[in-house]
């Protein structure tokens, strides 16, 4: 898959595998490394709730892959613009 505004692979990356299943050859894009979908607790990956040091609930997305998946992007960029006109 070649590099695009909607796709990327940074196979140089200090923490390039970051994810399990994080392998150039099955299309993992590393455009949201930060994701984007973090602070919605309905978004649509799959995620833990776990309590976190402080004793507050934290967000647990390490097993997460739904952002990385090229085919994904619309979605997620859909999911932003909705929550967005939500506010």
């Amino acid at each position: 898959m070649e590099a695009s505004s909607k796709y990327f692979c940074n196979t140089k990356c200090r923490y390039y595998p970051c994810h399990s299943g994080a392998e150039r050859e099955t299309g993992f894009n590393c455009l949201f490394c930060y994701c984007p979908l973090y602070p919605f607790d309905d978004c649509p990956g799959t995620f833990e709730m776990s309590t976190g040091k402080s004793g507050k609930a934290v967000k647990n997305c390490t097993d997460c892959l739904w952002p990385h998946v090229p085919e994904h992007y619309s979605e997620i960029i859909s999911f932003l613009v909705q929550k967005n006109n939500e506010e």
